[in-house]
Parts: C-alpha cells; sequence; structure tokens
C-alpha cells in the first residue's frame, strides 16, 4: 500500500483540487480518498474544458478512480445526490466509482437550521459544526443507517486492507479546508471542525509508512472566508480580489486578502511533513506587478516575482530541506 496525501497550507481556497486533478491524471491510484470536512468545502476543478465544482465527491471520478468519501467527513444528502446528478450531466461515469465509507456522519436538516444561527464564527451554514458535534457527543446518525446510500456503502478497513480487487492499493487522499482552519492548530475559535493536517487522513485507515509524498497546496497570497477581521489595508487587495476571482465556491462570499505569512508555510510544512509544496496564483500578482509577504512582523517588497520566488524557496529550503517548491499560475499544474 501506498498513499500520497493533499494538504492545504493556509486557510482553504488554496487549489487542493487543482493538484487532485492533476496527480490522478499522473498516477495510477486505485482510490481517492476525501478525508475530513463536508459540504462546507468546495473543490472547483477545470477538467475537459468544463469547470466542475464539487462538494463532497472525490475528482478521482473524472479520471475513472474509485472515489471515496471517508470516516473523516460529515454528508448532506442532498447535496451528495445533487452532485452525482451534476458529475452526470456533465458526461461523467460515476457508476460503481463512488462510495461512502460506512461510518461516515449525517448532516441533517437540524444541524441546518442550527448552524444558521452562527454569527461569531462565520461558518459557511451548512450543518458541519453540529453533526461533528453531535458525532462527538456519540448520538449522530451515520450513512450505514440510511436505506438511501445502500448502493454506496462500504467498510473502509476492508476496502483498503483486504481489497481483493486490486494487487496494491494505491490511494490519493484529498483534504478539505486548510492548516489555518484546523480544529487543533488554526486560529482557535476561528477554525472549521474537522483535521486538516496529514493526520486527518490517517485517522481514515492508512499506516503512516505508507505515506509516499505530502502536497503542500497555498497561494502566491492569502484568502479567508470568516468572521474574523483578516484583510489587510493595501488597496492592491480589491484588485487581487477580482483577478483571482477570490469568491467562495461554496457561499459565493468575498474572500479575504492579506499577504503571504512565509512563517505559516513554514510551520504547516513542518507538522504535515510536506515533501512538495505548489503556491498556485502567481499570475494575479505579476498582473498587479506587486510581490509583497510577510515575515515575522516585518513585511518584505520583492522587485519581480523570481526575487520572492528565490526568497521563499530558501526559506522554505532551510525549514524543510528537501521539499521541492513549484509555482503555479491560476489554471496550470506547475
Amino acid at each position: 500500500m501506498l498513499a500520497d496525501v493533499i494538504v492545504d497550507l493556509q486557510y482553504g481556497d488554496c487549489g487542493k483540487g487543482k493538484i487532485a486533478n492533476y496527480l490522478c491524471s499522473q498516477n495510477d491510484y486505485t482510490h481517492v480518498i476525501r478525508y475530513n470536512g463536508g459540504c462546507n468545502a468546495g473543490h472547483t476543478i477545470y477538467h475537459n474544458g468544463k469547470k466542475l465544482i464539487t462538494h463532497h465527491i472525490p475528482c478521482g471520478v473524472l479520471h475513472g478512480i474509485k472515489s471515496v468519501i471517508g470516516p473523516g467527513c460529515v454528508l448532506n444528502l442532498n447535496q451528495f445526490f445533487d452532485e452525482i446528478e451534476m458529475l452526470e450531466e456533465a458526461g461523467v461515469k460515476t457508476e460503481g466509482l463512488i462510495k461512502i465509507a460506512s461510518n461516515v456522519h449525517i448532516i441533517t436538516d437540524f444541524h441546518m437550521a442550527e448552524d444558521k444561527k452562527d454569527t461569531e464564527i462565520g461558518t459557511t451554514k451548512r450543518g458541519n459544526g453540529p453533526a461533528y458535534r453531535d458525532k462527538y457527543a456519540r448520538k449522530g446518525m451515520i450513512a450505514l443507517e440510511i436505506p438511501d446510500l445502500e448502493e454506496y456503502i462500504i467498510d473502509m478497513y476492508d476496502e483498503i486492507h483486504n481489497n481483493k480487487e486490486f494487487d496494491d492499493v494505491q490511494i490519493l487522499f484529498e483534504g478539505a479546508q486548510g492548516f489555518g482552519l484546523d480544529i487543533d492548530w488554526g486560529d482557535y475559535p476561528f477554525v472549521t471542525s474537522s483535521h486538516c493536517t496529514v493526520g486527518g487522513a490517517i485517522l481514515n485507515g492508512v499506516p503512516p509508512q505508507a505515506i509516499r509524498d505530502v502536497w503542500g497546496v497555498a497561494k502566491i497570497y492569502e484568502t479567508y472566508v470568516g468572521a474574523k477581521d483578516f484583510e489587510g489595508i493595501d488597496p492592491e487587495f480589491d484588485l487581487i480580489r477580482d483577478i483571482g476571482e477570490e469568491y467562495g465556491a461554496t457561499t459565493g462570499r468575498p474572500r479575504q486578502i492579506n499577504w503571504m505569512d512565509v512563517d505559516l508555510l513554514e510551520k504547516a510544512a513542518k507538522i504535515n511533513g510536506v515533501t512538495k509544496m505548489v503556491i498556485n496564483k502567481v499570475d494575479v500578482l505579476d498582473q498587479i506587478e506587486t510581490w509583497k509577504l510577510f515575515h515575522g512582523v516585518d513585511m518584505l517588497q520583492f522587485e519581480n516575482a523570481g526575487s520572492m520566488y528565490d526568497y521563499i524557496e530558501s526559506h522554505l529550503g532551510e525549514a524543510r530541506p528537501g521539499i521541492n517548491v513549484l509555482f503555479s499560475g491560476n489554471k496550470e499544474i506547475i
């Protein structure tokens, strides 16, 4: 068994779906497994010239790979079936490819109604927090109890440890949200309700020794959606928001913008054991011809993109020797 893991190193919305879609096209994965979160996340993927936004279903289905919603996730039934319909209408064959771990917890109408009352954290109002709360209070409802899901249900242990369908199980773990939103490592209480780190992938049933690469994904600037005051005062942020199309894939809300915090990248890379890092949307700063980042309390400005990239690579190379840092435009992989 081997596994690659994708983790977001900032606050979500960094392009994990794009990286997952690319890796699926380059490797012989038997499974793509979503390891945390629910329909509060949205992955935007450009596939065969079509823009597809999924909230639950992993992108492996676009490549004919078995795609599993893992036990670290929570599931909204209506959203799940709507996504299947959307994919089928887009010409994507889903039959037999989409699976749900039997112990995935269900987001109920009650959870949704409760979440809509939130005014302090700035949640997506999709019911995730209340569903996870009930999971840990041991009073939630799991997928195995839902008759409409019967054809999709799998036992996660048997699927990855006793699978007779494949000689070697090779997994791509696809994460949601980001390190800065992790329930343990994020800026509490302005966090999500699940584990957004590589630990969240391991909790889905693979031994740590199976992990081959950890792909850390970030943006050349930072964005955040939620209630805390995040955006800086620089006038460039309005341009970045428009050029980078920084509006939530799930809620449509405008994302708050700030410059990259290279210390956050270092922390996230160390804790997650990142071996490969992709920094997305570099072309957005090229269009505004401004290249800035924070290092500690200091804001550094660079004359051009190349000098900024060199600085990032040098700093991260010292923090994580051997790390491979790739810089990517909005709709290209590297």
